[in-house]
């Protein structure tokens, strides 16, 4: 079996887009109770070829929202638990000694899957973090100087707890880069954690999940997001957005030009979901901060105007950024 097996992506219209994603929501919501936002984030990260990363508490369903998806997608998925003594061959894989051939071989590490399920990602050490780095950038993993191509489409969801910091090691910059999105879960409202406890006493509802769409169909809605229009108008509105965050007395580190890209990207993706062809500027900004806000890193002292002094910023610079009203060709 080739490692990259060629997919004929599922040729779908806007009819057909919205009611296959309708039935992955419809799915994963059936888990996730009370939280669409999140469950609207993380399928857009699968349309849009990003990556995500789920940062709260202990206890209110990150790892669940990610094993939903994985459930409501008939691919393969892999799951790893970083841990201190987790290694970067147990993630890529290792070439092992055939005795029997008189050559080296190649296993496949988790990595190699459609759904990679990274949990607790900031447990294990920096050096296993960046096995990462190429996979969730390239597609493809080089281990002994051979390449290797993983599956399409690819999604790495990692969760991190963000205040249990002891024993922890802090993503760097550059592989909080390759994450399309970080989302906050937050505790769910009483009626909905009070239908949690009725159902969820004897019952695990991820039992009950059944693939709505497999591999072939999620490339064609990867296709049809795509082909979704940015006007030039927009993306100048974009880049102005990102040029912002360079030149803001209040942020030490500004969007790269990755985060440009997967803004667009995502955008893209979100308009495709409200059943448009085309982006509006309400698809960036309604982006903007789940998109830059982990990217960016606040000036010196910048913490004394407010608890999020990175959203606070952003907030400012949607406000001063002038938004473009008609398009130009």
């Amino acid at each position: 079996m080739p490692e990259n097996p060629t997919l004929i992506p599922t040729v779908v219209d806007a009819e057909q887009f919205a009611v296959q994603t309708s039935a992955i929501v419809d799915s994963v919501s059936r888990v996730i109770d009370g939280k669409p936002d999140a469950v609207r984030s993380a399928l857009v990260c699968l349309l849009a070829e990003g990556h995500l990363l789920i940062e709260d508490v202990p206890g209110v369903g990150k790892t669940m929202l990610a094993r939903a998806l994985a459930a409501s997608v008939d691919a393969t998925v892999r799951r790893i638990q970083f841990t201190p003594d987790l290694l970067p061959g147990d993630v890529t894989g290792v070439s092992v000694y055939n005795p029997v051939d008189r050559e080296f071989e190649f296993k496949r590490g988790a990595v190699f899957a459609h759904i990679v399920i990274a949990d607790e990602i900031n447990r294990s050490s920096p050096k296993t973090q960046s096995a990462l780095l190429e996979a969730m950038e390239e597609g493809q993993v080089t281990v002994d100087g051979s390449t290797h191509m993983l599956p399409d489409p690819f999604l790495v969801v990692a969760t991190q707890n963000p205040l249990e910091m002891e024993g922890t090691y802090a993503l760097p910059e550059a592989q909080r880069d390759r994450f399309m999105m970080r989302i906050s879960m937050g505790y769910p409202d009483a009626a909905a954690e009070a239908e949690m406890l009725r159902q969820r006493d004897t019952v695990n509802p991820l039992a009950a999940v059944t693939a709505v769409a497999d591999a072939a169909s999620i490339s064609g809605l990867i296709a049809w997001a795509r082909s979704v229009h940015v006007a030039p108008a927009l993306e100048e509105y974009t880049v102005a957005l990102a040029q912002a965050t360079r030149a803001d007395p209040n942020l030490h580190l500004g969007a790269s030009p990755r985060a440009t890209l997967q803004l667009i990207r995502a955008a893209k993706v979100w308009a495709a979901l409200d059943g448009r062809d085309f982006v509006i500027p309400d698809d960036v900004t309604a982006l903007l901060i789940p998109v830059l806000a982990h990217r960016l890193l606040p000036a010196r002292g910048a913490h004394r105007a407010g608890a999020q002094p990175v959203e606070a910023a952003l907030r400012q610079i949607v406000e001063r950024v002038r938004v473009p009203v008609t398009s130009r060709s």
